[in-house]
């Protein structure tokens, strides 16, 4: 007999146990949704209505009340941008579109932003306030905040054309698959699928499969075990470990971010995929990256690219001379470190990765001045030191992105420089066994070949239906087996 109460506390938000990609709720979530979808499958009208009540209930599940916050920008920037399309006068349309900006940013830096500085202005003795209790940072604010900022701000420079229907725009804001981590998407590129045509071919089966296994695997399989079992504890108080520990704690979390983050991203195409949508990737390989400006073409692309659009050139790009381009260069990704999280940690992060930038753009001048890089051994061997320059850069940032404070930061850095202990490392692999060779595989797969990944999403396209079943099933069954009973968190869940 069915356990009503018991139902009922599952159905129903929980802080303790928001849903997750990962969660055994959301594949009868996901299962349901399908069915309802498929049901609905030749009326667009109707699909859009199922992809939206199951979205907003994703997003309930996910935080609660603050599914509103959703309902409010939708339904404000819905009009707004309707209203500075429609208007002939160029301070009307401009101040709507302030308006627009001020309100979106401005719900952004209440629930982001204002114990930071609040706290800032406290430790300056500026003011003397209270830090607000109980705020919560609603899941998924800084994504869908920059979906509304672009698409009021592509309307406004009539770069396309608003939405005509609310439901269209509900659900592009809403769609669940990117709506907690991403990707980023301009509504450009997603409102025209709307009103195509619900079919799938073997590519979109294959594609999504793979997306959807493959994030699964570099999630669970990579990234929790990796952080549960090794990265937690060197981290939690690196002083406590040595230099080798720390520096292999710092190599395994460069793994945990991006299994973590990309396995999400994949996921939320591969899912994209299965339901007639076709959404950019977000990362490429990231850590196969020969300079910093290829690595920020790698990672997170839909951030990078909305960075440079919405914010590198409306500060002038490369357009006011070198020096401008360099400080704007700098001030893009100091804000994009702040995106990330009210902490200087992050302000930091976005700091070095800026200066980074500047100084690849003298080398790529420089360059450029000289006829290009060269070719032969010689520019084999300067791709080969520009990956492992580039990897251990991003690697050293990362210790600022991911330690609680400074003083955190600054004690790892000083364990690897001062306390190496070399000598440690049969007992270290000997306690970490699994864990090293874990983080061995995962280095391999991902500098595998483009090529081995369109050859396995070429053979799984080439799987009947009753065939793909009894792959995700199997594979599901697989992850239940090694799924730790602690449920680790998206990283990118705070942003």
């Amino acid at each position: 007999m069915i356990d009503l109460n018991k139902l009922l506390e599952t159905l129903l938000y929980s802080k303790k146990d928001p849903i997750l990609f990962n969660s055994a709720f959301f594949f009868y979530f996901f299962a349901v949704f399908l069915l309802c979808y498929l049901a609905a499958a030749r009326s667009k009208r109707y699909r859009v209505a199922i992809y939206t009540i199951f979205s907003l209930y994703f997003f309930y599940k996910a935080c609660g009340p603050y599914v509103g916050l959703i309902l409010l920008s939708a339904i404000v920037d819905f009009n707004l941008s309707r209203w500075i399309y429609n208007s002939e006068k160029p301070g009307f349309r401009k101040g709507l579109m302030t308006f627009s900006i001020i309100l979106n940013l401005g719900l952004l830096f209440y629930f982001k932003y204002m114990n930071f500085f609040i706290g800032v202005g406290n430790d300056l003795n500026v003011w003397h306030f209270n830090l607000i209790r109980d705020i919560i940072l609603p899941i998924g604010i800084s994504f869908y905040t920059f979906e509304n900022l672009s698409y009021t701000i592509d309307v406004y420079k009539r770069e396309i054309k608003p939405v005509d229907n609310f439901m269209d725009y509900l659900f592009f804001l809403s769609f669940f698959p990117k709506l907690m981590m991403g990707p980023i998407v301009r509504a450009a590129d997603f409102i025209p699928q709307i009103s195509q045509p619900y079919e799938l071919d073997s590519e979109d089966i294959g594609k999504g499969m793979y997306l959807i296994i493959s994030g699964l695997f570099k999630k669970v399989i990579i990234s929790d075990f990796i952080y549960q079992n090794f990265v937690q504890y060197i981290f939690d108080d690196p002083s406590k470990h040595t230099g080798l520990e720390c520096l292999l704690g710092v190599y395994g979390y460069a793994l945990v971010i991006y299994c973590d983050f990309s396995g999400y991203s994949d996921m939320a195409l591969g899912i994209a995929r299965w339901t007639g949508f076709k959404i950019p990737p977000n990362f490429e390989s990231p850590y196969q990256s020969a300079s910093i400006t290829e690595f920020w073409r790698r990672w997170h692309i839909s951030l990078s690219s909305w960075l440079r659009d919405y914010l590198y050139i409306p500060l002038g790009g490369n357009r006011k001379g070198k020096v401008r381009q360099y400080i704007n260069l700098w001030l893009t990704m100091l804000i994009g470190g702040f995106w990330h999280g009210a902490s200087w940690n992050f302000i930091f992060w976005g700091g070095l990765h800026g200066t980074a930038l500047a100084v690849d753009k003298v080398r790529i001048d420089a360059q450029k001045k000289r006829g290009g890089a060269p070719a032969g051994w010689k520019g084999t061997v300067l791709k080969i030191g520009g990956i492992f320059l580039t990897f251990h850069f991003v690697c050293f940032c990362w210790i600022f992105f991911k330690a609680s404070t400074f003083h955190d930061s600054w004690a790892l850095i000083n364990q690897i420089v001062h306390d190496f202990q070399p000598e440690v490392w049969l007992e270290l692999y000997n306690g970490y066994t699994m864990v090293f060779w874990v983080m061995l595989g995962a280095f391999i797969l991902h500098f595998l070949p483009k090529r081995s990944e369109n050859f396995a999403e070429r053979t799984m396209a080439r799987f009947p239906v009753w065939g793909s079943i009894a792959v995700m099933a199997f594979f599901i069954y697989i992850l239940v087996q090694v799924k730790s009973s602690d449920t680790m968190l998206p990283i990118y869940l705070q942003f």
